[in-house]
């Protein structure tokens, strides 16, 4: 069953949305019915949220919390951020068909008390993944993203045509498109760092109007990490080469680390005038995770 999950940057819950979603016992007979299946998070405006959609997950499993007997844990596989946050409202109409269905709209706050989890059918829920990843999935990128035809393979391509109208049946297929979700967290990465690779602070954009720098996973998701931003750095091929090799990392404090003993003497010198911190985004929020950064830089201890 899909489902949608309501969280806030300040919900009391032991929430890590890219891993698990923590919920209370009243929950329960509804979590258990999502296991396998998608659910989509959604910030309420209680709490900081924006009152939207902003990213879809797989539940994998529940997890009891043991220091609050009858909580548990949904663990969360398959997170993909949205390319931007997706309204819950499409002029008057709300995308949720239990909303569209109350006689009286007045009345929408209060059904939604204690129904922070609550079922969502399946074409609304590939509406809202459709607007969800509408910016990513838009023919206009595709050259920026790496999506044009001769860059994917035909299965690829035939899910980047579909229609809104079609997009209900293959909307699973999109979701664990490996060439999809890496253009998604692209998007996110390239423009956070402002197409700026972060160890040498070069901005090339070339004439189609992709950036020259990648992005790089910091956990890579073989390893288990995720396609989050704060799991992302820009970096320049070189640059990309060499941290996912684990032979150029980061300290706590966002400076650069160089394996002296792998790294070529020319390369290593260009490396060593990159003084003090990385190029980072403007916005704190959106800046490597500690826990990310730590995970890399044990891999790069071991060189």
């Amino acid at each position: 069953m899909k489902a949608v999950f309501d969280t806030s940057p300040t919900s009391a819950y032991d929430d890590d949305i890219a891993h698990r979603y923590h919920f209370p016992p009243r929950y329960l007979d509804i979590v258990k019915e999502c296991i396998g299946d998608w659910v989509i998070f959604r910030q309420p405006r209680a709490g900081g949220g924006s009152k939207a959609y902003f990213a879809v997950g797989m539940v994998t499993k529940l997890i009891p919390d043991q220091a609050n007997p009858g909580y548990h844990y949904a663990a969360i596989a398959k997170f993909l951020p949205f390319d931007r946050p997706t309204s819950w409202r499409v002029g008057d109409q709300y995308r949720e068909g239990a909303l569209r269905h109350l006689a009286d709209v007045s009345m929408v706050g209060l059904y939604l008390r204690g129904r922070s989890v609550r079922p969502i059918d399946q074409s609304d829920f590939a509406a809202v993944v459709y607007a969800g990843l509408s910016n990513t999935l838009a023919p206009f990128n595709a050259r920026k993203l790496g999506l044009e035809s001769h860059e994917v393979d035909a299965s690829t391509e035939e899910l980047l045509a579909l229609s809104e109208d079609h997009f209900e049946r293959r909307v699973e297929a999109v979701l664990l498109n490996r060439k999809i979700r890496d253009a998604n967290f692209r998007l996110a990465v390239c423009d956070a760092y402002d197409n700026r690779c972060a160890v040498t602070g070069l901005r090339i954009v070339n004439g189609g109007g992709r950036s020259e720098v990648q992005a790089a996973h910091i956990w890579s998701v073989a390893d288990g990490g995720p396609d989050t931003i704060q799991n992302g750095i820009a970096l320049s091929a070189t640059a990309h080469w060499l941290f996912d090799r684990h032979l150029i990392s980061l300290t706590d404090e966002y400076g650069l680390l160089v394996s002296h003993n792998k790294v070529p003497s020319d390369y290593r010198s260009l490396l060593e005038k990159q003084a003090g911190r990385i190029h980072l985004p403007s916005e704190m929020r959106l800046w490597p995770s500690l826990r990310y950064i730590t995970h890399h830089r044990d891999r790069f201890a071991g060189n």
